[in-house]
This record gives C-alpha cells, sequence and structure tokens, in this order.
C-alpha cells in the first residue's frame, strides 16, 4: 500500500486515475514492456499517472530518495549521472519515501527541493512506501528478484536494457561509483531488445 492509498480508498485512487490496479497495469502495457515497468505511479511535479513502460529499452536505475538523509547529496551526482548517459539510453527513477523517516514534506514540497537544490531534471514520482508489506508494487518485485529491499535511502536497482535486474547497491555506493558507472556502461552497449 503506498502514501496515497494509506489516505485514500484504493478504489477511488483507481477511478481517479492516480493508481491503476497490477492486472490493468499489465493489460495496458505494451507488449515489449518487461514486467518490472509494467507499473504505474504519480508523476512528483504534478501527481499525473505515468506509465514506466515508457522506459522500455532504456537502462533504468530506479532510487528511493529523500530530502532530509546524510545521502542527499546523491541527488547532484545523480543528475550528472544521468545528463551524461541519457542520451546513450539511462534513466534515473527517483521515488522519494519517508520509510526512514527522512521525507516528511508533501510532493510539492519534495519537487521544489530537488529541483531548487540540485537541478533534479530526472524523473521523480510522488512520495510511496519502498519497503515491507507496504512498499508498492515496484519496489516488492525489485526486492524478490535482486533479494534486497532497501536498507536505507538512495538504495539503487540497475536494471538493464532487457527489464531485468543487473544488480543492487547500498546507500554507500555513490553515483559515481566506477563499479556503477562500469555496470551502467557495459548495459548501455547492448542492442535494445526487438
Amino acid at each position: 500500500m503506498n502514501t496515497l492509498s494509506r489516505c485514500f480508498p484504493l478504489a477511488a485512487l483507481m477511478a481517479a486515475g492516480l493508481l491503476l490496479s497490477p492486472a490493468a497495469q499489465a493489460a495496458d502495457a505494451p507488449a515489449n514492456c518487461p514486467a518490472t515497468l509494467q507499473h504505474s505511479f504519480p508523476r512528483l511535479q504534478d501527481e499525473k499517472p505515468q506509465s514506466l513502460c515508457q522506459y522500455s529499452g532504456k537502462v533504468v536505475l530506479v532510487v528511493n530518495t529523500a530530502s532530509f538523509c546524510g545521502f542527499t547529496g546523491q541527488y547532484k551526482g545523480l543528475e550528472e549521472l544521468y545528463a551524461r548517459y541519457k542520451d546513450k539510453g539511462l534513466v534515473v527513477l527517483g521515488f522519494p519515501s519517508n520509510d526512514f523517516a527522512q521525507e516528511k514534506g508533501s510532493n510539492k514540497e519534495i519537487a521544489d527541493f530537488c529541483e531548487n537544490t540540485f537541478g533534479v531534471k530526472f524523473p521523480m514520482f510522488a512520495k510511496s512506501s519502498v519497503k515491507g508489506p507496504e512498499a508498492s508494487p515496484l519496489f516488492q518485485q525489485l526486492a524478490q528478484l535482486s533479494g534486497t529491499a532497501p536498507r536505507w535511502n538512495f538504495h539503487k536497482y540497475l536494471l538493464g536494457r532487457d527489464g531485468q535486474v543487473v544488480d543492487n547497491y547500498s546507500s554507500l555506493t555513490s553515483p559515481d561509483n566506477k563499479g556503477l558507472v562500469r555496470a551502467i556502461e557495459q548495459q548501455l552497449a547492448r542492442p535494445v531488445p526487438r
């Protein structure tokens, strides 16, 4: 159950188009959309639903974020990584979460903070849960596939162009970590699946 569904009944969120059921998400997914991307989330800035299938064929770095964490400075490195490799097919996806009690602001406050403090341009989504039974279906799936749920903010999951989980990285792994950058470059060198 995500943050929105704690405040509003699931049926109301689905009726408003802010949340799709897993079956509806799968039914709406293009045939070439990998299972890991068959999820929709409200965009951080305006809460308009966004399908992650739009990132099919890209190398995806999924990161749970927070504005008041010792690792918050990683926003700068994530934006630099995104700017450096986006034209080659990398996308960084940020998912703010208060699971570790360091993201208490509203979606608008988070969006303003990210843009004004770090110039974040990579896609960010509305605040949601990333661990335990309350985790969004995406983070439940990533934890299951990788064997690791986020233990803190700025945990990273790297997905190849085929949507498969390549690896995951702890909060201690900075965006400019040589091993992470090498893994990203290796995935970017692979052809887009047909």
